[in-house]
């Protein structure tokens, strides 16, 4: 269970990490909005710049997931459910939440998970050996 001052200093890290995404995507909108006037380039130009855009999109959609998680994790905050484990419901613990406050699992679950995903990317990989090899 955390402490009153802990669940504040959680809640107050996602806020600061929340503010900052929506200042990266209202940066980003406006960056987007002067491309979209940049006319005269060559070739190059045109495609360096189509790259970083496509670059700055894949940035954006995973800033737009945290964000997300960011907005879960204050809901579990208000419903005082920010420590516990959605898989076993043991507390997750104050260092690992300061570390990564939109953590779900303790990091028992968390590992026991990544095992898991190994040993499918493992089994994946083998019958995709064996499947080339017939």
């Amino acid at each position: 269970m955390l402490t009153q001052e802990q669940t504040n200093l959680i809640q107050e890290r996602l806020r600061d990490v929340e503010q900052k995404l929506l200042q990266n995507a209202q940066t980003s909108l406006q960056l987007s909005m002067d491309r979209a006037t940049d006319t005269g380039r060559d070739s190059i130009d045109q495609s360096t710049s189509e790259g970083m855009l496509s670059t700055d999109l894949r940035l954006r959609d995973r800033e737009k997931k945290l964000l997300g998680k960011i907005r879960g994790a204050m809901q579990r905050v208000e419903e005082g459910t920010i420590d516990q484990c959605e898989d076993c419901a043991e507390p997750i613990g104050f260092k690992r939440l300061l570390a990564r406050p939109v953590t779900t699992l303790c990091i028992h679950c968390k590992e026991s998970r990544e095992e898991q995903e190994h040993r499918e990317s493992e089994e994946v990989k083998e019958f995709e050996e064996t499947s080339l090899e017939e």
